[in-house]
């Protein structure tokens, strides 16, 4: 099994956080300090493999080929002598589930059909149009950047990320009503 928790640690309302490789000898965990450290771009994190896990000894040199086959040799000493210092440490990831609450409300009361998030620091609403590209293109008419959910397999549904100050979260709801009324009579 492989095991992508980046977010792992992005949980709301107090949900306990469960680790697969606790579970399932044959695991490989990747896991980023981009999402619990609000490091967003930076890639920067590690696979492990359980030790339990069957060739677990291979998993290692396997990775590191594969890593510089791809071009994905290291990050930059920097972020690494960075990350290094707050491996125990997480960003105040309270701010998602506080962001999250008032986007879902909003988002509610304009009528957008939409699955309240239970971790991460986006969500994914059905655009008010079929074509959610052309929804997110007049979206920019009004400052709102959506991102359509056709490249994360979702046609039809956008993503908005609420990883930002609470207060720039309230003050795009101006805008997104502006553009609902305008653009859906809504």
């Amino acid at each position: 099994m492989i095991s992508d928790e980046p977010y792992r640690e992005i949980m709301f309302g107090g949900q306990p956080i469960q680790y697969a490789a606790k579970f399932y000898d044959d695991t490989l965990t990747c896991y980023s300090f981009s999402k619990s450290l609000s490091l967003p771009g930076e890639r920067i994190g590690y696979v492990a493999a359980n030790p339990r896990c069957e060739d677990a000894e291979y998993i290692v040199p396997m990775c590191g080929q594969i890593s510089r086959g791809t071009g994905h040799n290291c990050p930059a000493s920097l972020i690494q002598l960075a990350v290094a210092e707050c491996l125990d440490e997480t960003s105040d990831l309270g701010v998602y589930e506080t962001n999250m609450e008032l986007i879902y409300a909003e988002l509610k009361k304009l009528g957008f059909t939409v699955v309240k998030p239970s971790g991460t620091f986006y969500i994914f609403p059905k655009a008010l149009e079929e074509d959610a590209n052309a929804f997110c293109k007049k979206a920019m008419k009004y400052d709102l950047a959506l991102v359509p959910g056709d490249s994360f397999g979702c046609p039809g549904y956008f993503r908005m990320a609420y990883c930002i100050d609470t207060e720039k979260v309230r003050r795009s709801f101006a805008a997104l009503e502006k553009f609902v009324a305008e653009e859906y009579g809504k």
